[in-house]
């Protein structure tokens, strides 16, 4: 698949200095740089306009726009009625006449009543007409759990999203991505859902506002740790759980690799299928539910794309296949570091196969049949 085209506003998501060479990097919050980003692609382009429930002198229930209607004025940044449908479906008109509308969705399930408008207009719109009106509508989506959200506020929606052709669906766990993805979408003329993790508003990691590092364009994933043993193919909220799994996973011998998939949509078969290869096992980790949940057309496409590499089955750790609990039930459903590893050891490590290739016709394994 092809990564998202670039509108005119694309401004600095290459990442160059603006503040002059050498700017002071400083703690800062994954909230910070998504309400930087908004500020910056302002700034720099007038036709984009924010728009949302709350997002003006609230500054949003995550304070992700904060300060912004002060900045641009309530003309640019818009409260809206409680009316998602409402809300996108104002968009779309921005959007057909030359404005780049961020939508913000106050909540991941908040944002259903507004599918009608996103399946029949904005992921169609361009194909309708056949390239002759893009649509270049970001729509943030502040998603996942682990922040003792209730049921409608911590679903993990992105299979409806990524089942919808005509839409770009991607989701930062980093603070240098947040604001670097976060450009990359508002200057593309396609329509991106911009998934952003809830419980990562607040993590923290140096970096500078006045000279973003480069980071790789929308429909690239990214390796965050290399290792031999196995990969661990994941996005969003659960990037810091498998990076944590990967650590604790050395006490065991494991080496794993971990592949930060940031976008969704446009997949990036390139770099998984390359990591798969090395290693010969993989383990699909999300927070959403297990059956028709992303996992499973990201398996499919290792399994058809690596089979005779793979020395066993690529598994997935998901969140279970009910209504998202209650809040202190909450830890049992999302997937942590233990059910990671669980699913790392039944990845038949010392199968028939591995100790006993010759009875198979098999000429061995190269030495990754062990840990």
């Amino acid at each position: 698949m092809t990564t998202a085209t670039t509108g005119k506003s694309a401004g600095r998501t290459d990442g160059k200095a603006r503040g002059g060479a050498g700017a002071a990097r400083k703690p800062a919050t994954m909230a910070q740089a998504l309400n930087r980003a908004m500020r910056d692609a302002m700034a720099e382009d007038p036709s984009v306009h924010v728009l949302g429930e709350d997002v003006g002198t609230l500054g949003g229930v995550f304070r992700i726009t904060d300060g912004l209607t002060a900045e641009f004025g309530e003309d640019r940044c818009t409260d809206t009625p409680l009316a998602e449908a409402g809300i996108l479906g104002t968009a779309v008109g921005m959007a057909m006449y030359g404005l780049r509308p961020v939508v913000e969705m106050q909540f991941d399930a908040f944002a259903y009543p507004a599918f009608e408008q996103l399946l029949s207009h904005v992921a169609k719109m361009r194909n309708r007409t056949r390239g002759a009106m893009p649509l270049p509508i970001t729509i943030r989506v502040p998603y996942g759990g682990g922040i003792g959200g209730v049921e409608h506020h911590s679903d993990s929606s992105e299979a409806y999203y990524m089942a919808t052709p005509g839409l770009h669906v991607v989701t930062p766990a980093t603070v240098a991505d947040s604001y670097g993805m976060l450009r990359a979408a508002i200057a593309s003329d396609d329509p991106v859902v911009f998934l952003e993790p809830k419980r990562l508003y607040w993590s923290k990691a140096d970096w500078s506002p006045d000279e973003p590092e480069a980071v790789e364009p929308i429909g690239r994933a990214r390796v965050r740790r290399t290792g031999t043993s196995a990969t661990l193919v994941t996005y969003g909220p659960s990037v810091p759980v498998c990076l944590e799994a990967a650590e604790a996973a050395r006490e065991e011998g494991w080496e794993l690799e971990v592949v930060d998939l940031r976008s969704l949509v446009p997949f990036d078969d390139e770099t998984v299928c390359a990591s798969v290869r090395r290693t010969g096992r993989a383990v699909v980790v999300h927070e959403s539910s297990g059956f028709g949940g992303p996992g499973g057309e990201i398996a499919a496409r290792i399994t058809e794309r690596c089979f005779h590499h793979l020395e066993a089955p690529v598994l997935r750790v998901a969140g279970f296949d009910v209504p998202y609990p209650p809040p202190m039930l909450e830890r049992h459903h999302l997937p942590g570091v233990d059910r990671v590893l669980d699913a790392v050891a039944r990845l038949q490590w010392e199968s028939e196969w591995t100790e006993r290739p010759e009875a198979f016709g098999g000429a061995g394994t190269s030495g990754r049949g062990g840990r």
